[in-house]
């Protein structure tokens, strides 16, 4: 059965802000979630499937991929498997995406529901703060991006205390429960309404959702549970990649307070002009000059490309505009979907000036039938060239 498309799942059209995006997901969860419809497998499945299109619209390099190439550009490679939502586990999507209604500060499905972010009925928050994002600039070459490249980069950062293993206490130990959520890292107040009795769930203000309290800090990191330091990371960059694409590696951000995952390290990707060749989405294109002796003659030229140099052979009466490719020259799709050319745009160079011999040579060959323009039929348009060219 064909996968129903993501933008019609949210309810949003395809031009919606990300905004936009997020508030129509919390809407379309809040209705299929599964503590407002018990028992209902159809409520279920339209729950996770709003978590499987939010998970690629909410992400601009997998938005993009989704928004060219449709459902097979993205399969396989979501959080959750990638297979819509029979790869998903509610624990999943109460873990990825519970904060974007509370604005970071705690679950929404556990404030809204009384339900945590693991997933179970009152059960206890997992320990710790997810550590936040950090962001990177990576410069690449041409050459780099056609081939793919690795690279290491320092970034100072918050990892784990080694002292304490990043519980924040004093041998990895000291804790008791707290005293004011019971350990369970929230709590509930009851409120009476006009609609009857309502129950609210927020983060335990003691023990910031861990459900226990230090007794004996780590002396190292004071029980925040990390240090500050620098660090080498290994950043492996696929072929293909764009300027201004973002990539981003799980994991590899700030560490999280007392314990708690860290955050992801987003990497933006900047591209260097190349002294010689300009792309062209996965084109690459030379700028060839030569004087209209070698056009008219024709001769043998050597040109640079990603690879090293080319010889190419320029055919007798080569005209200027004429457009010479070199397949699979060029950049390789980041989604696997080909490999550009090369394009050798031929241009004709004029001399600015000119000795008093060769004034007199030219002026004896100008009247001459064959310097005379005379366009062959077949001989293409600027239009046609332009079409040729963006092909």
């Amino acid at each position: 059965m064909a996968k129903r498309d993501y933008y019609e799942i949210l309810g949003v059209a395809k031009s919606a802000s990300a905004e936009e995006i997020k508030k129509a997901y919390r809407k379309t969860a809040m209705k299929h979630h599964p503590d407002r419809n018990p028992d209902d497998k159809t409520a279920e499945d339209k729950f996770k499937a709003a978590a499987e299109a939010y998970e690629v619209l909410s992400d601009d390099n997998k938005k993009a991929r989704y928004d060219r190439y449709g459902h097979d550009a993205v399969n396989g490679q979501g959080g959750f498997g990638g297979g819509g939502g029979a790869g998903m586990s509610m624990d999943d999507i109460f873990e990825h995406f519970g904060d974007i209604f509370s604005g970071g500060g705690g679950s929404p499905f556990g404030d809204i529901f009384g339900r945590t972010r693991s997933g179970g009925n009152s059960g206890r928050r997992s320990r710790g703060t997810r550590g936040s994002n950090l962001r990177v600039k990576v410069k690449l070459t041409l050459e780099e991006i056609a081939e793919g490249v690795t690279k290491k980069i320092k970034v100072k950062k918050y990892n784990n205390c080694s002292n304490c293993g990043g519980s924040g206490a004093k041998d990895g130990s000291s804790f008791n429960s707290c005293s004011t959520c019971g350990g369970h890292g929230v709590v509930r107040k009851v409120t009476n309404t006009i609609l009857g009795q309502m129950q609210t769930t927020t983060t335990c203000p003691n023990c910031n959702g861990n459900g226990q309290t230090i007794t004996q800090k780590c002396g190292t990191c004071k029980g925040d549970g990390r240090t500050y330091g620098e660090e080498t990371i290994e950043i492996n960059i696929p072929a293909g990649v764009t300027d201004s694409m973002q990539l981003t590696m799980d994991g590899a951000g700030n560490a999280g307070e007392r314990g708690g995952p860290a955050g992801g390290l987003i990497i933006n990707i900047e591209e260097k002009p190349h002294e010689e060749l300009k792309r062209d989405g996965n084109n690459v294109v030379f700028p060839l000059f030569i004087n209209f002796v070698d056009a008219a003659l024709g001769t043998k030229v050597e040109v640079p490309t990603l690879s090293g140099k080319a010889r190419i052979s320029i055919p007798a009466g080569t005209q200027a505009g004429k457009i010479f490719r070199l397949k699979g020259k060029g950049i390789p799709s980041v989604n696997s979907y080909g490999t550009g050319d090369q394009l050798i745009d031929v241009n004709i160079w004029t001399p600015k000036k000119l000795s008093k011999k060769e004034k007199e040579i030219l002026e004896e060959l100008k009247d001459s039938p064959n310097f005379k323009p005379n366009p062959e039929k077949g001989d293409q348009s600027f239009f046609d060239r332009m079409k040729d060219f963006f092909d």
